[in-house]
């Protein structure tokens, strides 16, 4: 990392060592990317200058925006960045928005003028914010004019945002009002393939969010892999999704990846399940990225709405239970590409489409990447033996001044926090987080496997599953479980549970203890945080942070998987625990 074109080099200079980065691997010629390189050249002017600037680029309910129309509206943010807000290139830019064609002019203007956007979800709060502020020393924002109580609240403790203009908004000074004064038209800054394009904060499922960085070369190589391959998008699709650009799985999916092919994307601020299958209808959308929480809640009621367009679906973000992708193939006549990514890595990279698909695992390697799974001596376990997922390609972990550097990056590979193995056949399968799982009279129990048992139930409509303090086990299985409506919540409904796991799944998994719950908590993005489902200062025994290096017994996969056809391994015993592995992903 020698040129740069940034003059702020915070973020550069805030990097991890060198020796604590990971593997990077560029083996795929569409991960070859120049040393100058600025993405917002690449995923927008490049367009238009191939005479696609006439192509639909953003649908949203105000209307059609094209290519063309795009680039112009992101030149006069630029302008305003650079000639009225002192922008330089490398200064950090927040922008707290909802998805809306807006965000995303703003996000290409940023970058066009060199800096590095900050993305954050429209939900956080001022304190959420100042967090944000402070740790990326964030000198401008661009806002919606909606969450301005908040961030003055958060500005007012952080002396570095000096900057700020509201959008959506009809002040003279507004965001707007400034940009169409200026032309259309803005000289892009050169920036190195490895300069710093982007710093995103995770969702904090597991802790105090951290701020991981992606480079110009990681923003576009996002961009290949799963979507090439996988999700196979093409010039010609329509995309929509739930996720918000403030995460990599929004900004990846709904945001940069149709401008990359020259598709179009649609934007709307929040979904409901009938808001998003009416969006599908209304825009004729072909490929959906959505969320576990939102396919089981849609495919009660998608036979309402025309999804004939749809050709593609795809989960990420949590684990998608088995009982859901049945439902919504059964429903919808559409399978459900699952993958797991994260915000280190920047995409999805281990998933399953089409035929490959197999109920119960999250897939194969993604071309480009390589996994594997680590045992408790950080070396390659054997097949059928659970252990800590490792992750290598063209993107990886730089956190931000963070110490967590350290325990995710290990021996050049991206230790993602979760427990899988991998089968002889090259396919993975999702155990818990790394800690997550429960360790109970010497057995490892996979808390996820037994949400899957009870979902498959029809009193179940949602469900979390813990490890909870025992003093004669260790830990003892307890699930937290919403009820459908005409299900009581009593004993009987209780033993019908406990009963319907012991059937379906080896039963010393069983929930010993039941709480039933109005709600989950949840994330932002909607996953699951089951670290406040546990008592107040609890915490877990010796080895239930570990992953057991026994293979995994016949009895622990998903009935569903088994009656599939699952190749057959030999049942474990009990189990020693190791000792716990910190490092877990958000």
């Amino acid at each position: 990392m020698s040129r740069t074109a940034h003059v702020d080099t915070f973020a550069r200079d805030n990097l991890p060592p060198r020796e604590q980065w990971p593997e990077f691997r560029y083996e795929l010629p569409e991960f070859r990317f120049p040393d100058e390189l600025n993405c917002a050249s690449a995923l927008l002017d490049d367009k238009v200058k191939a005479g696609q600037g006439e192509r639909t680029a953003i649908l949203s309910p105000d209307g059609r925006i094209t290519y063309s129309q795009l680039m112009h509206q992101a030149n006069r943010i630029a302008r305003v960045l650079v000639e009225d807000m002192g922008l330089q290139p490398g200064n950090r830019v927040l922008v707290p928005s909802p998805n809306s064609p807006m965000m995303a002019a703003c996000m290409l203007a940023i970058w066009k003028a060199g800096a590095i956007p900050v993305p954050t979800m429209a939900l956080l709060r001022a304190g959420e914010l100042t967090h944000v502020i402070r740790k990326a020393q964030i000198s401008h924002a661009l806002c919606d004019r909606r969450l301005a109580v908040e961030v003055e609240a958060a500005r007012a403790g952080c002396p570095t945002l000096a900057q700020v203009r509201y959008f959506f908004d009809d002040a003279p000074d507004s965001l707007e009002q400034l940009a169409a004064t200026k032309p259309g038209d803005f000289e892009n800054v050169a920036t190195a393939a490895d300069d710093v394009g982007l710093v995103i904060f995770t969702s904090g499922t597991s802790g105090v969010p951290k701020g991981a960085m992606h480079c110009h070369r990681d923003l576009l190589a996002i961009c290949e892999g799963f979507p090439r391959y996988l999700a196979r998008h093409s010039q010609e699709d329509i995309v929509a999704g739930t996720p918000s650009i403030a995460f990599t799985y929004g900004l990846a999916g709904v945001f940069m990846v149709p401008l990359h092919f020259g598709s179009a994307t649609v934007l709307i601020e929040r979904y409901t399940p009938e808001s998003l299958l009416e969006t599908i209808g209304r825009y004729r959308v072909t490929l959906l990225y959505s969320v576990p929480v939102m396919y089981r809640a849609m495919a009660s009621i998608a036979s309402k709405y025309d999804l004939s367009s749809l050709r593609t679906c795809i989960s990420a973000g949590e684990h998608l239970p088995v009982p859901t992708r049945a439902a919504w193939e059964r429903a919808t006549g559409v399978k459900i590409v699952d993958g797991i990514g994260s915000t280190e890595m920047g995409q999805i990279f281990i998933a399953a489409a089409g035929a490959d698909i197999r109920p119960g695992a999250t897939g194969k390697v993604v071309p480009g990447y390589q996994a594997t799974v680590l045992d408790a001596q950080d070396e390659p376990a054997a097949a059928g033996t659970i252990g800590r997922l490792a992750v290598k390609g063209p993107t990886g972990c730089r956190y931000l001044a963070d110490e967590r550097q350290k325990t995710y990056v290990v021996n050049g590979w991206n230790v993602t926090g979760d427990a899988y193995y991998v089968d002889a056949e090259g396919y993975f399968y999702y155990q818990a987080r790394a800690d997550d799982m429960i360790v109970s009279a010497g057995y490892n129990i996979g808390g996820p496997e037994v949400e899957n048992c009870l979902l498959a139930h029809p009193a179940v409509a949602e469900c979390a599953v813990v490890g909870w303090p025992d003093e004669e086990r260790g830990q003892i299985v307890k699930a937290f479980v919403v009820l459908h409506l005409g299900y009581q919540r009593n004993g009987d409904t209780v033993a019908e549970l406990q009963d319907h796991v012991k059937r379906s799944i080896a039963p010393y998994k069983y929930p010993r203890a039941i709480e039933f719950v109005d709600t989950l908590p949840r994330t932002y993005t909607g996953k699951l945080q089951r670290y406040k489902l546990r008592p107040a200062g609890a915490k877990p025994p010796i080895g239930a942070q570990a992953v057991p290096q026994a293979p995994v017994p016949e009895g622990s996969r998903p009935a569903e998987e088994r009656a599939a056809g699952a190749s057959a391994r030999p049942r474990q015993g009990r189990g020693k625990p190791t000792r716990p592995r910190q490092g877990a992903r958000s």
